[in-house]
């Protein structure tokens, strides 16, 4: 006979599924969430003919990470509620393989700084030179200029590669940088000097620099996140714990139900021979979707005409 599972296993699989099943939703709707504001963003992007590239189109991003979160979580979602063994363990193994994934690319970053700031000055040269073409890219090189202090990729001097901006120009921006490249006061409100960073590319670092940052953007931003190792460190758990704790709910989940599915079930198919049984003979009705449903009395053949007490 099959022993039953006890009171307290029934509370940690209801505990651990119901918790699987709040997270798994949670994340499917942020990722949904993420999906729609995305295709919105590529609507916009496409709409005002911006660059093409990957790296430089943050509706793109945003498509593809809102459709990897749906996708993973949903899956998590359905084997959850339906106790669907093989959609968690499916989730179990996406939720690990983008968590090393992502270890792996921490561990990149820190090896491979240098060529990691190369790749990432290129990008940025692409982006400025089509600056006013871009809006996506224009508005967050404009917020990076101003929250971090800073000017252009490596050096302020690389606005040189912007049609507008270099020097061989004939307009008013002419060997100039933007405005969000000036360095202003903070409480100082009204009408922003657009043409502050007049003149400047032909100029010393040290005779601009109390016009504008001559510092590049690159170095900026990675000085602050050394001298905030504290805000740095809890981006990365921000972004790793979610993952981790899906991972530890799938692996317990999937424990529990390969415990409650033995349970139920008394006969190991493993161990039967091939001439007792036939596994197309066998009723598997209820047994649900991949066979994962546990059943009290088993699915083993049972024979009508015989006694009770013959049916084992």
């Amino acid at each position: 006979m099959s022993n039953m599972p006890g009171r307290h296993t029934w509370k940690s699989y209801y505990g651990i599924k119901f918790s699987l099943s709040f997270y798994s939703t949670l994340f499917s709707l942020i990722g949904l969430l993420i999906l729609c504001i995305g295709a919105y963003a590529e609507s916009e992007r496409r709409q005002h003919q911006t660059l093409e590239g990957v790296f430089l189109a943050p509706a793109i991003i945003l498509l593809l990470l809102g459709c990897l979160m749906f996708a993973v979580s949903f899956i998590g979602m359905v084997g959850s509620l339906r106790d669907n063994l093989l959609l968690v363990k499916i989730f179990f193994w996406l939720l690990v393989v983008v968590f090393i994934i992502e270890i792996i690319l921490l561990c990149i970053e820190l090896v491979f700084e240098n060529q990691l700031k190369q790749f990432a000055q290129a990008n940025i040269l692409v982006g400025m030179k089509q600056y006013y073409d871009d809006l996506d890219f224009k508005n967050i090189m404009d917020f990076v200029q101003e929250k971090f202090s800073c000017c252009g990729g490596d050096e302020f001097t690389d606005w040189k590669v912007n049609p507008y901006h270099s020097c061989n120009s004939t307009g008013p921006l002419a060997c100039g940088v933007p405005y969000t490249c000036c360095v202003t006061e903070k409480e100082v409100e009204g009408v922003k000097n657009t043409l502050c960073g007049y003149q400047t590319l032909n100029k010393e670092r040290l005779d601009v620099s109390h016009i504008i940052h001559v510092r590049g953007c690159i170095h900026a931003v990675g000085l602050w996140l050394s001298d905030n190792l504290g805000i740095t460190f809890g981006i990365v758990i921000a972004l790793l714990a979610p993952q981790a704790l899906g991972i530890v709910l799938s692996y317990f989940f999937w424990r529990r139900l390969k415990e409650l599915c033995s349970a139920y079930d008394s006969v190991d198919f493993r161990f039967l021979s091939a001439r007792e049984y036939n596994f197309k003979d066998l009723d598997l009705t209820g047994a649900g979707c991949c066979l994962c449903l546990p059943r009290e009395e088993g699915y083993i053949p049972i024979n009508t005409d015989t006694d009770d007490d013959n049916l084992t």
